[in-house]
């Protein structure tokens, strides 16, 4: 036992005074030269084999240093969504430990509220056709943060907005909150008859020509919610009547917005 220590001792001083003859013993250390011994590998050729990961346009500003077989990301991206990935590919190389992130995110700087009204009309129109009407989800954007909320009818939903957001110029993280909402045949019987109690409505019709329509409709546990923007307080009420009519629904909440509620209000004055 005793001669086998003093091999393994012997190993680790050849290796130390291998790659002194390079002169690289400052930047690997003690206990570099012990990871080595042990994995058969050096902080430089990991953060080599790193580098080789990231090989791309998206990734050239991105800088990787590695010690004790852990990996220290900086630099820049131009969009949030390369951010992950470089983790990610660092994550996979062979021998890596752990990934520390401290990429920064460039791309333009946007005032938070143009980037939420924007990030809200393409994620409404994301997937036209797919039923979307029973999609609800919701944006608010801090200091270039993204935090998406509300419901979405699955997980390709859910990761659609997720992924559409990612790649948005000047978001700088993306927070997903997004819930996903039960999926049974008793909700999904309660959805369509909840659309066609709504739509089929001759007073709110109109509603129906906007291809992203501006109702939606989310059911979670026979419970329905609506969302959405409609044009008065009386469409609102009518909404919400229709909804409550439709057979087998334990509660609804209004979560309608007037948008032109400031001029509802001067009819009445």
């Amino acid at each position: 036992m005793q001669s086998k220590a003093i091999v393994s001792s012997l190993l680790i001083a050849v290796c130390c005074v291998g790659i002194a003859g390079v002169g690289t013993t400052a930047l690997m250390g003690p206990s570099g030269c012990v990871f080595a011994a042990d994995h058969g590998v050096s902080d430089s050729q990991l953060a080599r084999a790193v580098r080789g990961q990231l090989k791309g346009k998206y990734f050239r500003d991105v800088t990787v240093i590695v010690r004790d077989g852990i990996a220290t990301l900086s630099g820049q991206v131009s969009l949030y969504a390369y951010k992950p990935q470089a983790v990610m590919k660092a994550r996979k190389t062979h021998g890596i430990k752990a990934v520390r992130d401290n990429i920064a995110v460039g791309g333009p700087t946007i005032p938070d509220n143009v980037m939420q009204r924007d990030l809200l009309k393409r994620i409404e129109v994301d997937r036209e056709g797919y039923g979307e009407v029973f999609d609800a989800i919701s944006v608010s954007v801090q200091n270039g943060v993204v935090t998406l909320g509300g419901h979405a009818l699955g997980p390709i939903t859910q990761q659609s907005a997720v992924t559409l957001t990612e790649y948005t110029p000047g978001v700088k993280e993306v927070i997903n909150k997004i819930s996903i909402d039960p999926i049974s045949q008793f909700d999904d019987q309660i959805r369509v008859a909840t659309f066609h109690a709504i739509y089929g409505y001759p007073p709110l019709q109109q509603y129906a020509i906007v291809p992203w329509r501006p109702i939606r409709i989310s059911v979670q546990n026979s419970n329905v919610t609506l969302y959405g923007v409609v044009d008065t307080e009386m469409d609102k009420q009518l909404a919400y009547m229709q909804a409550m009519r439709v057979p087998n629904v334990f509660h609804v909440t209004d979560d309608l917005v007037v948008g032109n509620e400031n001029q509802e209000k001067s009819k009445k004055k």
